[in-house]
């Protein structure tokens, strides 16, 4: 590996074969010049630029990070499962990094941050919740006589639905959170039903409504399928597609996104599905509660 570029002691960029990879590591930029060989032993962690990112803007972001600081997220990624991450994803790396530089630096002044939607995040993305959990136990650990207070859980959560959402906009993955919840409360006013968000349906609904804000960031929106299919979608499911017009109605005022008719019909799919289920269920919990009153009668 060659050095392209040298943004402090411990961060470059560099040329590997026909890829640019930037490199940290403590003195690995020291004296180092554009065309010189890597030591690679002083190379402590790789990185990968991916989704298009300029790898000059994320080394000079990296580079304002105290390399012990990305040690001990890698590290603590790393312990959790998050190998893979740590490879693929530096943009998440350096977030979490930067995130953890100022959570720090908060504990150490006796300052405590509480953050908002701790429910609604706990609920619509659970797998991220249990990671970022995961992570903070283990940050804790390597402190000396301190703890991240358990808000900060909440915090690294959203670090790691924003990499989902590859917007790279944190403000924005909160706004989508709320986005989400109003959507649920469409279903729940249109069908007088109340959603259980720890479902399976319900989880599946939630997921698709995160596919479908990445294909809105990215201009990707579904609108090939067949006319016969879609028009079998409203025949049959006239009920859901009302719905599904309100839940683009949200779209359109809170995201600037108007759906097309494709994504408007497989919503109405995925409402038929979680409604079903829900009132299935009441319709059950009905029928035994007659059942009981009237055994209580003939005694």
């Amino acid at each position: 590996m060659e050095v392209l570029r040298v943004f402090n002691n411990n961060v470059v960029l560099a040329k590997d074969g026909n890829s640019e990879v930037i490199l940290t590591g403590r003195g690995l930029g020291f004296q180092a010049k554009p065309g010189q060989r890597i030591d690679e032993r002083k190379v402590v962690k790789r990185f990968v630029p991916s989704d298009g990112r300029d790898p000059d803007h994320m080394a000079e972001l990296l580079a304002g990070i105290p390399p012990e600081i990305i040690r001990l997220i890698t590290e603590a990624m790393t312990k959790i499962g998050m190998a893979a991450q740590v490879e693929r994803r530096p943009a998440l790396v350096m977030a979490l990094a930067d995130h953890l530089t100022g959570a720090i630096r908060r504990i150490n002044k006796g300052i405590s941050v509480e953050y908002p939607l701790q429910a609604e995040v706990q609920s619509l993305y659970a797998r991220e919740y249990d990671q970022a959990k995961k992570l903070v136990d283990v940050l804790n650990s390597y402190l000396r006589g301190q703890s991240f207070p358990r808000g900060e859980v909440v915090a690294f959560a959203m670090h790691l639905v924003n990499a989902g959402f590859t917007t790279g906009d944190l403000s924005r993955t909160y706004k989508i959170t709320g986005v989400i919840q109003q959507m649920l409360a469409v279903i729940e006013q249109s069908y007088g039903v109340k959603l259980d968000q720890h479902s399976i349906n319900v989880g599946r609904f939630i997921t698709h409504l995160r596919y479908l804000f990445v294909r809105i960031s990215q201009n990707k929106q579904l609108d090939r399928e067949p006319q016969p299919i879609i028009d079998s979608i409203k025949q049959t499911y006239s009920d859901a597609m009302r719905c599904a017009d309100k839940i683009a109605a949200v779209a359109a005022l809170r995201l600037d996104a108007h759906l097309t008719e494709d994504e408007i019909a497989y919503l109405a799919l995925h409402i038929s599905r979680v409604t079903t289920d829900v009132m299935d269920e009441e319709h059950k919990k009905s029928d035994a509660n007659r059942a009981e009153a009237g055994g209580t009668n003939v005694r």
